[in-house]
């Protein structure tokens, strides 16, 4: 069922609903759609107990972490918007989705997809001007200033995907309904155009090199800075030093950016059939936010000691409970 609507005396053709196709003729899918719960489940899991540590351990109530949480909230969110959704559409083999839903489905995916890449460029700032500025470090990267670059990568953000969206719901859709993902995703949708759809390709292009080319460069060019301040570092333990403080960082890059590129590499160089797009597709979506805090839980020294502490305060104010409780048993 097809609906009619006509703007400034054009006529655009809107489905009721799209059909994600998912793995195409693959046995045994379900197995797959249920290996994302975990992982969703796990995403969830991590992502809230960062968050929760965060709020909790006043020692990390500083502008990195503004940024850490930040993060994590977008992973925890942009799966959210991604896995639940589509996992039980194709479990219970209903896999129609309103034309109203997919859209605000591809927003929300994509917003918080931009506001992980931005975060780590924000977070990236923050170790360019810690080590290649220590000393004006807690005078230029302050809670306020954090909170401000975080706003601003939020107005981007949504102001992007708005302009995004608003392209497609100028678009008529009069031939096949079919979106060949397994989710509303942005190419699959706008290929089913049967109108000019050449701005819709042109927005892509902006948003790719937005989002993920320029932060990308911006963060390369941030580590040959940092490349440079460390080598004049002349004792060779504080060096060490410096060095592990960017570890977590340059893994949660290398995680997010290095799957995201190869996909569209792929694509672009290559006729790829359309279960190995979905297969790496869903790894470059759902993985990073699940391995994210568990790495920076693993690698980051202040979010560790953190973590110990809040567990001792938690193992010493649980017993006084007992003989208050007991006594009142009695």
């Amino acid at each position: 069922m097809t609906s009619v609507v006509s703007l400034d005396n054009a006529t655009f053709i809107r489905p009721s609903a799209f059909y994600i196709s998912g793995l195409y003729n693959m046995p045994h899918s379900k197995y797959y759609y249920m290996f994302l719960c975990f992982v969703y489940a796990v995403t969830v899991l991590g992502n809230t107990f960062i968050m929760s540590t965060i709020y909790l351990a006043q020692t990390l109530h500083t502008a990195k972490y503004i940024a850490v949480f930040n993060l994590a909230l977008s992973d925890l969110c942009e799966s959210s918007a991604l896995i639940p959704k589509y996992a039980d559409m194709f479990i219970l083999e209903n896999q129609y989705i309103s034309y109203e839903n997919c859209l605000t489905s591809m927003f929300f995916v994509f917003l918080f997809m931009s506001l992980q890449s931005f975060t780590l460029l924000a977070l990236c700032f923050d170790r360019v001007i810690a080590i290649c500025f220590p000393l004006r470090y807690h005078a230029i990267v302050t809670k306020t200033t954090m909170t401000l670059i975080i706003g601003i990568l939020w107005v981007i953000s949504v102001t992007i995907n708005c302009v995004t969206l608003a392209l497609i719901d100028r678009l008529s859709f009069c031939r096949s309904t079919t979106v060949d993902s397994y989710f509303c995703d942005h190419g699959p949708v706008i290929k089913l155009a049967c109108n000019d759809n050449n701005p819709n390709y042109m927005m892509a292009d902006t948003c790719i090199i937005l989002v993920l080319c320029i932060p990308l460069v911006l963060i390369a060019l941030s580590y040959v800075c940092i490349g440079f301040a460390l080598l004049k570092i002349s004792h060779g333990a504080d060096r060490i030093k410096a060095m592990k403080t960017c570890t977590s960082h340059l893994i949660l890059v290398a995680m997010f950016y290095l799957p995201v590129f190869s996909v569209y590499m792929l694509t672009l160089t290559t006729t790829v059939h359309i279960n190995t797009r979905i297969f790496n597709s869903v790894l470059t979506q759902a993985i990073p936010p699940m391995l994210n805090p568990i790495i920076y839980s693993l690698k980051t020294e202040e979010v560790l000691q953190s973590i110990k502490v809040l567990y001792k305060r938690i193992k010493v104010n649980f017993p006084k409970e007992n003989p208050v409780k007991s006594i009142a048993k009695n």
